[in-house]
């Protein structure tokens, strides 16, 4: 019999990851995915649960789908991910069509436990166990664009910052070994890919577990000497451990894109030892400084948080002055969630709402300005561009939208390319700049 499967994906690329490998179990396995929850009989909700606002998406998300369930159009309803691991047993008191909630390491023995749902009649929770090794192999169905893939080089996190629940969601952290992942990155190459972003929790802190050493470094020559992959892109590089080894790695390693995606969380000596950050503003001055004098026009984006338990106006002030200062070619800003369960949660003199969200939009203010200086100063250059949209093809022309190697998916901002010829989907071309936005750039083939 052939069965459908709808999966719903929601929170950071980590997640995106663990539901390809789903759907290659359950692909494997004579399911099929459909895109459309209306025909699933089985649906899967992937969720986030790192702040309050990703927590009611994921709800509600859960919600929405669960009326296929009460229709009885679906009939196995699974929610896996972080929320599952959390909040298992009050999801399963507040919406019983629920048929499995599966955590954060469990979700590898997604084909039993939707077969084991059929004719059972009961609530089955799979969470804990989530220092656990994952199993490699397993099949993946890439969900993103066929010329690029996100490879999760760890899982877990050890740096307990006082904000932050994944520690007790996803576990201690487990680097996989090298040759596991240089083999599934040759994989994904052969699949068509060209572009591989590295993830993980932190990604700078990959091998101190398993060879006593970090090792991101020789990672990266590992991955730079595959035949046919074009770039590769660092995400979630936490400062303390940025040193020279790994900038001269950047710097000097072909397909490594100059880019690095470092979240420094605040800029206040003070906040970030409340964070219980293991750096301060003068170590992430340098880390900077260091990365832009020895790799030629690298973009460095950075994220953080407005808000903080106790964050004074000076503090504030601090943080907006360093922001100033530094100028962050890409810069996101969340207001803290004080989440139940971490030492932050606890602390005295929470912030108002109101007052986080004003200096979010202060610090989002200055930024623009940064940013739109940036953009002007890119007019008159020439860059490779990777094409992944058509926007327009009407009377007017073609326009494409594109990405610069200084741009991550989704997060940071695009190139609009004007040509005279169609241009293929995953393609790189060279564009000279013509134009800017505040954020994003126009260009011409």
């Amino acid at each position: 019999m052939e069965l459908k499967v709808y999966f719903e994906t929601l929170g950071c690329a980590k997640n995106q990851v663990d539901t390809e490998v789903m759907v290659g179990i359950m692909s494997e396995n004579k399911y099929y995915a459909t895109a459309d929850p209306g025909e699933a009989d089985v649906i899967v909700v992937n969720t986030c649960g790192f702040i309050e606002s990703a927590k009611t998406e994921s709800v509600e998300t859960i919600l929405d789908l669960s009326e296929y369930k009460k229709a009885g159009v679906c009939k196995a309803l699974v929610v896996t991910g972080c929320l599952a691991e959390r909040y298992a047993a009050d999801l399963k008191a507040e919406i019983p069509e629920v048929d499995a909630f599966i955590g954060t390491t469990q979700f590898d023995k997604i084909l039993p436990i939707v077969e084991g749902i059929f004719g059972r009649g009961l609530t089955q929770i799979h969470i804990g166990d989530i220092d656990k090794n994952f199993e490699e192999n397993l099949p993946r169905v890439l969900s993103t664009p066929s010329h690029m893939a996100y490879l999760k080089i760890s899982e877990g996190c050890d740096n307990l910052c006082t904000y932050c629940i994944i520690p007790k969601l996803r576990g201690k952290y487990r680097s996989r070994k090298m040759e596991d992942i240089v083999a599934e990155a040759k994989g994904l190459v052969k699949q068509g890919v060209q572009e591989l972003i590295i993830i993980a929790q932190d990604t700078t802190r990959y091998g101190i577990d398993l060879y006593d050493e970090y090792r991101l470094a020789e990672l990266l020559e590992a991955l730079d000497k595959i035949e046919g992959l074009k770039w590769i892109r660092l995400q979630y590089m936490y400062p303390d451990v940025i040193d020279t080894k790994l900038i001269d790695a950047i710097a000097n390693l072909d397909k490594v894109v100059k880019y690095v995606d470092m979240p420094i969380q605040h800029g206040s000596d003070t906040v970030l030892k409340r964070m219980n950050r293991r750096t301060d503003q003068a170590h992430i001055r340098r880390v900077v400084n260091e990365l832009r004098e020895k790799v030629d026009e690298i973009s460095v984006r950075t994220t953080l948080i407005v808000g903080f338990p106790g964050e004074t106006q000076e503090e504030f002030s601090d943080l907006k002055a360093f922001i100033e200062e530094m100028k962050f070619d890409r810069l996101g800003v969340f207001a803290y969630s004080q989440e139940e369960d971490t030492p932050a949660a606890k602390m005295p003199n929470q912030v108002d709402d109101e007052i986080k969200e004003q200096r979010r939009g202060e610090i989002m203010a200055a930024q623009m300005i940064i940013s739109e200086a940036r953009m002007t100063g890119m007019v008159g250059k020439n860059m490779e561009v990777l094409v992944e949209e058509l926007a327009q093809d009407d009377e007017e022309g073609l326009v494409y939208i594109g990405r610069s190697s200084f741009d991550a998916p989704e997060i940071d901002g695009v190139v609009y390319v004007h040509a005279k010829n169609n241009l293929e989907i995953g393609s790189f071309v060279h564009v000279n700049i013509t134009d800017a936005l505040e954020y994003d750039l126009i260009g011409e083939i």
